[in-house]
């Protein structure tokens, strides 16, 4: 049986989590409201299942394939889920040329919305994006309408955990690093470890990145994969990422039919323009 609280006031959504009839009190989304939410079905006892912090991270070998950066940027971009793409990492002595790729792909899906579109940086890594953007202002879309901000700033790498709440305007963190293992350190170490994507043509890296990186999801393409109707045809609970633990252990794809995954990972069978999953 399902009932639809016909009332878009905040109240309504406190009053319903306060319900001490409620068996569990599910909260989608992420931030103070989710947060607010759950400590009101807790205050009277009631188990709250939270959506995390999500935001996908992308890491960019020297090996990777220019046609297949763009696509995976513009794949992970369609619209703003927990899976979409959060940061993406640049890894060795091309990371000028790939921020090129990745900017214009950035912009393109912005393009492709109606939008233009927005980027942070890390501190130290100013120079992958061209100085206009940093003095340029555009219109963003947020959840509580439009603004002008301007289209590139400077993040400290910390800084790179921040899941961007974008709603038309698609948003990206940019970071450079010497190394595969130095991104894999700072996936671990800043990120809200929920998906990972390596792009690589080297088979060796792939297994050091699996090995090494601390996510229930990890893919070699674009990020959306995670989606239960995307990877398996099959419908969609939107519950895989739990705040305050992952009920149903490190991961999974949750499903109508229900969850057996505890790591998942994905590959893609070509590569491109014409990428099949």
């Amino acid at each position: 049986a399902v009932a639809l609280v016909d009332g878009a006031a905040h109240a309504a959504a406190w009053a319903l989590f306060l319900d001490p009839r409620l068996a569990l009190a599910v909260a989608r989304g992420s931030g103070p409201a989710v947060e607010t939410l759950g400590a009101l079905a807790r205050s009277v006892g009631t188990p709250a299942s939270l959506h995390g912090t999500g935001g996908a991270w992308l890491v960019v070998s020297e090996r990777a394939d220019d046609a297949q950066l763009r696509g995976a940027v513009l794949r992970s971009l369609d619209r703003k889920a927990c899976n979409t793409l959060n940061v993406c990492c640049l890894v060795g002595g091309r990371a000028a040329a790939r921020a090129e790729v990745v900017i214009a792909a950035l912009a393109e899906a912005g393009a492709a919305r109606g939008q233009s579109c927005k980027l942070h940086v890390a501190e130290g890594c100013e120079a992958l994006a061209p100085s206009e953007m940093f003095a340029a202002t555009v219109p963003v879309v947020r959840a509580g309408g439009r603004a002008l901000e301007r289209q590139a700033e400077t993040i400290a790498r910390e800084a790179l955990s921040a899941e961007w709440e974008w709603e038309e305007t698609p948003e990206i963190s940019l970071v450079a690093v010497d190394a595969l293992d130095q991104a894999v350190a700072l996936f671990n170490e800043v990120s809200p470890r929920l998906a990972a994507s390596l792009l690589s043509d080297d088979p060796g890296e792939h297994e050091r990145f699996f090995a090494a990186v601390e996510a229930p999801f990890v893919g070699d393409g674009h990020t959306r994969w995670i989606d239960g109707q995307y990877a398996l045809g099959k419908p969609e609970l939107g519950l895989s990422s739990w705040q305050r633990g992952r009920l149903f252990g490190r991961g999974g794809i949750l499903t109508g039919d229900g969850v057996y995954a505890v790591r998942t990972r994905y590959r893609q069978t070509a590569r491109g323009g014409r990428t099949e999953d």
